[in-house]
């Protein structure tokens, strides 16, 4: 048999083809397989930061804060509070969750916040920020529904604050409630007797943990609320319960007045954590302002009724400012709520707040 170089060459080439396809299919399908994988394991936070400690800042020396600082604001007072990643938004900040343990209320429950991306930028390393806390409706236990970003609350919020429509809150999201909400059992963000303390944990425990983990401002121009049905009803009561505190509110389908099974045999202490009622002795006392940013969808007829009943007896009398924003085929949920706040809410709560000031 004679032999022939150039065939030799021929099947060594056939050989290097053959190869060279077999390791495009190897790598097609790997491709494939991770295209497949991916989601899968992104949901399950593979590759994610989740549970990763986190820092909102570092707290500077007492000297340090005394010179370099805005006096309006209020630097970390401490201790830190062990913050971990929860999720991250598209922008790269992030929502961190931690375990407080109520000094005042004796209650322990998660917060969640999420600080804006104006935090970080050098420009406003010596400014306070507005706070913005967000309560949700219906159980409000064991989490709060504004920590998801499925409802898109804090990449609204930069949106609006590009658009010069909102101020570029930190936004802080305690649980609600103690326990799941049943069969009326919830606790109308009140110290009802006999009862956890959750006013005092919405209103004391909440914002001192935030005092001591971020720059805020010292006013109460900086201090705010915003929820949802419940959330809206113990937002809008913390306002005009402490209005030396808190300056205003976005209430969105709220209920009016105190009704948990709980205040049985508490009509006075029920009495004091009604909206209707602090808004009549807010007036009779002349002052501080508070701003109320009512919305609510127009398929929402009892919390529509109520609400404009609330505002023709003491809407924009003396010091207590009110306005409306009509959802038109709104009904009663978050997904609502949370577009129809650029439409109108949160410019004009933005408005009669403290807002952050860039140093050179």
């Amino acid at each position: 048999m004679s032999y022939s170089p150039g065939s030799t060459h021929r099947s060594k080439a056939r050989d290097r083809i053959s190869r060279a396809r077999k390791w495009c299919l190897v790598l097609a399908s790997l491709v494939v397989l991770g295209l497949i994988a991916w989601p899968v394991l992104d949901h399950f936070d593979v590759f994610s930061d989740k549970g990763e400690s986190i820092r909102f800042g570092k707290k500077p020396s007492s000297g340090q804060a005394t010179q370099r600082t805005d006096p309006r604001t209020r630097m970390p007072t401490g201790p830190e509070a062990d913050f971990r990643v929860e999720s991250t938004l598209d922008d790269g900040t992030k929502i961190a969750v931690t375990t407080l343990h109520g000094a005042k209320s004796g209650f322990t429950g998660p917060v969640w916040v999420w600080a804006p991306k104006q935090y970080d930028d050098p420009a406003y390393a010596k400014s306070g920020f507005p706070v913005m806390i967000a309560l949700p409706g219906g159980a409000g236990f064991p989490k709060n529904y504004w920590m998801g970003t499925d409802l898109h609350l804090q990449s609204s919020i930069t949106t609006w604050a590009e658009e010069g429509k909102s101020l570029p809150f930190l936004v802080v999201m305690p649980v609600l409630n103690p326990v799941p909400e049943s069969k009326g059992v919830y606790y109308d963000a009140s110290d009802i007797p006999g009862q956890p303390k959750m006013g005092t944990w919405l209103t004391e425990d909440v914002p001192d943990l935030v005092k001591a983990n971020f720059r805020t401002l010292r006013s109460r121009d900086g201090w705010c609320f915003m929820g949802s049905s419940t959330g809206g009803f113990a937002g809008l009561k913390a306002v005009l319960q402490k209005p030396d505190k808190f300056k205003a509110v976005i209430a969105s389908g709220p209920d009016i007045v105190p009704d948990s099974r709980l205040w049985a045999g508490h009509e006075q202490e029920r009495q004091q954590n009604n909206p209707q009622v602090l808004a009549k002795e807010l007036i009779a006392a002349g002052g501080p302002d508070v701003y109320i940013a009512f919305q609510v969808g127009t398929k929402e007829k009892k919390a529509m009724a109520d609400v404009k009943q609330f505002i023709a007896t003491y809407g924009n009398t003396g010091p207590v400012h009110t306005m409306l924003r009509e959802i038109p085929n709104g009904s009663h949920n978050a997904r609502t709520y949370v577009p129809s706040m650029g439409e109108g809410p949160i410019q004009w709560i933005s408005a009669h707040m403290e807002a952050p000031v860039p140093h050179p």
